[in-house]
């Protein structure tokens, strides 16, 4: 019985972005404001330049071409895309080094479309971030790492990918890891609060890293189960002492 009432878990620990403000009648409007990812060092980036001439395109898209039949499948991406270097460079064949760290995917479209004018007439280059993946662990029916093909991806949709959160997951209480230049930053956030969809942390970014903890009934429940035992076994002996009195009574 104790058990029973400690492990008990409300609604309100399970509903998310609870707000008594949301109505039926007419949407809620919540500003906020993805935040723009900046390349760092060890993205991977897949970059097209095309051009009506097919040869010259080939030349450049080489790799590409012929990753083409295994698209979708992230191994080809990482192998056929550019690596960010230690000092922010990609190496695009004729072009050269070309310092992409700390901007934008939009910037960085920019800055080779530039270099690819010099070499090339009438070219559209056209960039994207394929090292955008993003680990989800703990509490979740399905724990792992998963790729984004979203430039403004939610934590929800993360959540969403790994199978939702479990029954006994904490929803209150889920850390958010991100990587920073100066290291990793943890984050606590509510998935009952409809205050997330203002944070910054709302969206997430390539290599975030989210753990949902079990809730604290949970733990509770785990923690009765040996009380438990103990009382079984406590009643089974009192059950044999009085089976074994009784026939001694009897005799």
């Amino acid at each position: 019985m104790i058990a029973s009432v400690v492990s008990c878990v409300s609604k309100n620990q399970l509903v998310y972005l609870q707000d008594s403000s949301f109505s039926t009648d007419y949407p809620t409007q919540i500003k906020n404001r993805r935040p723009e990812y900046r390349i760092q060092p060890n993205d991977i980036l897949h970059v097209t330049i095309q051009n009506p001439d097919n040869e010259t395109s080939a030349f450049f898209n080489y790799g590409n071409q012929e990753g083409a039949r295994g698209f979708g499948s992230e191994s080809i991406l990482y192998l056929m895309g550019f690596n960010v270097d230690k000092d922010g460079f990609i190496s695009i064949p004729l072009i050269g080094k070309v310092q992409v760290q700390n901007l934008t995917i939009e910037e960085c479209q920019q800055i080779i479309q530039q270099e690819a004018n010099r070499y090339i007439l009438n070219s559209s280059v056209d960039v994207k971030l394929v090292s955008f993946k993003v680990s989800v662990l703990g509490e979740v029916n399905n724990p792992g790492y998963y790729y984004i093909y979203n430039g403004q991806a939610t934590i929800l949709e993360g959540l969403s990918l790994a199978g939702d959160l479990t029954q006994i997951a904490n929803r209150q209480n889920v850390k958010l890891i991100r990587q920073t230049d100066d290291g990793a930053e943890v984050i606590l956030i509510d998935l009952t609060d409809a205050d997330l969809m203002k944070s910054k942390y709302y969206y997430l970014l390539p290599n975030d890293q989210i753990y949902v903890e079990p809730s604290i009934q949970q733990v509770r429940r785990a923690n009765f189960q040996p009380v438990g035992l103990i009382f079984s076994s406590i009643g089974s002996l009192v059950a044999i002492i009085n089976l074994i009195v009784t026939l001694n009574n009897a005799n």
